[in-house]
């Protein structure tokens, strides 16, 4: 046991015992005494735990509507750095997301921690494993939480297992009654490089799409420097070790986002969690190819995307559109690619995604796919990360060739459409749709400099209050989904502090 530790106990220790005494002297405490004795307690707790040595290095500020957090050394610091400094954002940011994936699979807790424990924990690598404890040892140092590691690796893997492990199982086991699943369809994004750009260099943006609940909460920039591996500057969730959205870029040039493939079916319970995959891509691939490489080792289909890529040394641009049964790669230096939910390979379609219809217009991915085309094509030789911050708060809706912020509008409102999006499970109204947005280029890849703006990319604010008082049918919500308003666009780098 390190002194810190030991400090740690003796408090708790004397605390505990004077509050004993007190008791046996006083006879039952009231209410009130009990709260102050917990809150005396737990300040104790943190106060003690301020000390210890693994929390050197990390750092944790606020701003436009962001909290910044920088974590370093071996992965049990890390993780113990980042459970600590956000410790009340993840307990907030568990119950939020553990509600919900119980609400739409009808699964309860002990289901995902099993899986957790018995399918995904073998597949994780070492390093990870040890991050994952640290996030719970430094959550419990801070405030004596009673999660432990397998609900944070269930809930790492809030993106996979709700939407694409149960309704695999669902089918494997031909479950009576199951709840309709899709896989999600989360975020608009592009890269683009030469004769698209301003300049010729690399852009590269994206926009988040969610649910409001936990689109709220997702306002995480992470600066991490790991004892191995490359430096990453990311956007993520309080508690998941992985960008989760996937906005990142790492220290060796290497610029990355995606889009969810729209309506994809499969898993392997054999194969690695994509959460764990798309986090060690992000940490030690310094190429086009080696970030696929790592993306297809042990594939196991979860949270199945199209990957937009940038290498910063090289200038080139790709998308590798990862499913399970098949997979393309798209390379170039002189053209866009952009993503909006969809599938374009045809053998992708076929196996991996074989409801999707890929022409129709009306369609929340493919109306946005539209909108893409017209707008980056309308700006080509002039893309720069100010008409990028833009271009994710457009509302021009090409189905009904209007502006209406809605569920077919770059910016995504679905809580204002009146379709909300069936392909996704979506109903009318759904308090869903883009969340925040982030942009960067070359040059600011290299300086590790980002873009990201918390909220709705347009600037609009979601209320929750008046939004549940029209939908009522959103009413189990209510506990968990709060005010969304929009920050300004503000820069983030690596190595920064908070402003004086």
């Amino acid at each position: 046991m390190n002194d810190s530790m030991r400090r740690t106990a003796a408090m708790l220790i004397l605390i505990t015992g004077a509050v004993a005494l007190w008791w046996a002297g006083s006879g039952t405490p009231s209410v009130s005494a009990n709260d102050a004795m917990v809150a005396t307690i737990a300040a104790a707790r943190e106060h003690a735990a301020a000390n210890d040595p693994r929390l050197k290095g990390g750092l944790r500020f606020e701003e436009g509507g962001w909290i910044y957090v920088h974590l370093e050394g071996d992965p049990g610091t890390v993780g113990f750095q980042h459970g600590y400094l956000l410790a009340p954002e993840i307990e907030d940011g568990f119950a939020a997301v553990s509600a919900g994936m119980m609400h739409s699979t009808e699964r309860d807790w002990e289901f995902f921690r099993k899986a957790a424990h018995d399918m995904l924990w073998p597949g994780i690598d070492a390093e990870y494993q040890q991050e994952l404890q640290g996030i719970v040892d430094g959550l419990r140092a801070r405030t004596g939480s009673k999660l432990d590691v397998d609900d944070i690796v269930a809930f790492n893997a809030f993106e996979e297992l709700p939407d694409y492990y149960v309704p695999w199982l669902n089918k494997q086991q031909r479950t009576a009654n199951a709840p309709n699943l899709k896989s999600p369809g989360n975020c608009s994004a592009f890269v683009a490089a030469g004769s698209w750009t301003k300049g010729g260099q690399i852009v590269m943006a994206h926009n988040n799409w969610t649910s409001y609940r936990n689109g709220e909460r997702w306002r995480i920039v992470f600066d991490i420097a790991p004892k191995n591996g490359d430096r990453m500057l990311m956007d993520g969730f309080p508690g998941v070790s992985a960008s989760d959205d996937d906005f990142g870029i790492n220290s060796d040039g290497l610029m990355v986002t995606e889009t969810t493939i729209t309506q994809f079916e499969g898993w392997d319970p054999k194969g690695k969690a994509e959460f764990v995959r798309a986090r060690k891509a992000l940490q030690y691939a310094g190429s086009i190819d080696e970030y696929t490489k790592i993306m297809l080792d042990g594939n196991n289909g979860g949270y199945a995307n199209d990957w937009l890529l940038g290498d910063r040394k090289t200038g080139e641009i790709a998308q590798l559109e990862l499913g399970l049964k098949a997979y393309k790669l798209w390379r170039t230096k002189d053209g866009v690619l952009s993503g909006s939910n969809w599938a374009r390979d045809s053998k992708v379609l076929k196996e991996d995604a074989p409801q999707f219809e890929p022409n129709n217009k009306e369609s929340s991915p493919n109306a946005r796919r539209a909108r893409w085309d017209e707008l980056l094509k309308e700006n080509k030789g002039k893309i720069d990360v100010t008409l990028a911050e833009q271009m994710l708060g457009d509302h021009a809706d090409t189905a009904q060739k209007k502006e209406e912020a809605n569920e077919r509008t770059l910016c995504g409102h679905v809580d204002g459409s009146p379709r909300g999006v069936k392909e996704w499970e979506w109903q009318p109204y759904y308090p869903g749709g883009a969340v925040q947005g982030k942009a960067t280029d070359a040059t600011m890849t290299k300086e590790m400099r980002i873009m990201a703006r918390m909220g709705h990319p347009c600037g609009g604010d979601f209320l929750a209050k008046p939004f549940l008082a029209a939908h009522p049918e959103y009413a189990w919500e209510e506990p968990y989904l709060r005010d969304m308003k929009a920050g300004p666009w503000t820069e983030f780098r690596s190595g920064q502090v908070a402003k004086q």
